[in-house]
């Protein structure tokens, strides 16, 4: 229980410094940073509060199975009153106190079927936590994503309006034809449709993080570019490594382990309710009549018997026999399903684990396929202002350095979500959210 307890604290303190940050209706106009939009997110999410709530269910109904080891005592009364001449009343009250003694260890099993319903809820609240912060991360590295878009195409606008500026400057000293002027224009053209639809990808992504922190999309929303880093020591570890941290603390695969030990106990509480029970009883009565009216002439007595009552099912119609029945292949079917749940998250720390590797050499080619169009289209630059080179070569060094920014900019953000992806498959995402300097 202590893997959702310790990220429960861990990304709530800030969220309890933001005053009021459940009933916000805007978003606060300072840039944010990736921890601080997590922490506003979980004061919100209603998903995460639903969670919460099954999980203080749970926990009252393990509570609830403590009664199993206490007596139950009950009280009653009553008034009666016979219609003769001297309206006699009879009043009785009682106490009647029980204790189960020995029952074959079923109150035993039943309390460790609830105990563990409840380790099952608080995993599952403990992946629904970071299910949550990693469509977070998403969300909040798009977003960069589509901003530093928007910076590159502003930037090629800069370089195509340049374009076309010298072009008219050559066309109208006679160095070069109309042609280069229409190609200017078609370029500027082409990265002007280009910033727009760059803007309009922002926009959408913007709105998308704000719907998962419960704001209006329509709002504007700042956040920080700053440099963190997902997966702490699993950039270090090998796979075994991983996949052996992830068997002991994904959510998941502890949730799976809590159910089958549900249906382990649920099996034997079945099974042992076909033995008898032993229990002490006791009742304490107080009788009480009046003669000629009330409490004119009273007269009564206390009694009360003690003794040990054994109680066992004979015949219930063989319903006892196919419940348990129906709970050993509940038990046999959570077993099973432990199995999967065990292959599934091998799998998917295999899977993040490559897709991690493969991003980090997809933006190392970047940053050098960046390099390459940065000094292409600078020469090219050179070339056609010095009259050695075409507008066609120009363009076509344009349109290279604004996909090769494009390619960096996903590959730099997408490195980012990959290493996210690995922390959540070994089920402890939190670690990933320590800030490094050199996080880049």
């Amino acid at each position: 229980m202590r893997y959702f307890t310790g990220l429960f604290v861990f990304f709530s303190m800030s969220a309890v410094a933001q005053e009021n940050c459940a009933t916000m209706r805007y978003i606060p106009d300072q840039e944010m940073s990736l921890p601080e939009v997590i922490n506003m997110g979980l004061c919100r999410n209603p998903q995460t509060a639903a969670a919460y709530m099954a999980l203080q269910s749970a926990r009252f109904t393990k509570n609830s199975t403590h009664s199993y080891y206490l007596p139950s005592v009950s009280a009653s009364g009553n008034a009666e009153r016979s219609h003769t001449i001297h309206d006699d009343w009879d009043y009785t009250a009682s106490l009647s106190a029980s204790y189960l003694i020995f029952d074959f260890g079923k109150r035993e099993s039943d309390f460790a079927q609830s105990l563990a319903t409840y380790r099952a809820a608080g995993f599952d609240y403990d992946e629904t936590i970071q299910n949550f912060i990693y469509s977070i991360i998403g969300a909040y590295y798009a977003l960069l994503n589509a901003d530093a878009d928007v910076k590159a195409a502003e930037s090629a606008l800069t370089v195509a309006q340049t374009a076309k500026n010298i072009a008219d400057k050559k066309y109208k000293s006679g160095i070069v034809a109309k042609a280069d002027v229409y190609k200017a224009d078609t370029t500027l053209a082409s990265f002007q449709l280009s910033l727009e639809q760059s803007k309009n990808n922002r926009e959408i992504t913007k709105g998308t993080l704000l719907n998962i922190l419960s704001f209006p999309a329509s709002q504007d929303i700042k956040i920080k570019d700053m440099p963190s880093s997902f997966g702490g020591d699993a950039e270090t570890e090998d796979l075994d490594k991983l996949i052996s941290i992830a068997k002991k603390q994904r959510p998941d695969l502890l949730k799976a382990n809590a159910q089958t030990s549900v249906a382990w106990h649920r099996r034997n509480s079945m099974f042992l309710k076909n033995l008898p029970s032993f229990s002490i009883n006791g009742t304490a009565t107080l009788n009480e009549k009046t003669v000629g009216g009330l409490f004119k002439d009273m007269s009564g007595h206390i009694s009360g018997k003690f003794g040990v009552s054994v109680s066992m099912p004979i015949f219930v119609g063989f319903s006892n026999i196919y419940n348990a029945r129906s709970a050993n292949a509940d038990y046999e079917s959570a077993k099973y399903t432990e199995q999967s749940v065990s292959n599934n998250a091998t799998m998917d720390v295999f899977t993040a684990y490559q897709n991690y590797k493969t991003a980090k050499t997809v933006l190392g080619q970047t940053k050098i396929l960046l390099k390459s169009a940065t000094e292409s289209e600078r020469v090219s630059a050179g070339m056609y202002k010095a009259g050695c080179a075409t507008m066609l070569d120009w363009q076509t060094a344009q349109s290279e350095l604004v996909d090769a920014q494009k390619q960096h900019n996903a590959a730099k953000y997408d490195l980012f979500i990959k290493r996210a992806a690995v922390a959540l498959a070994i089920g402890d995402i939190k670690s990933g959210l320590k800030e490094t300097k050199n996080g880049k």
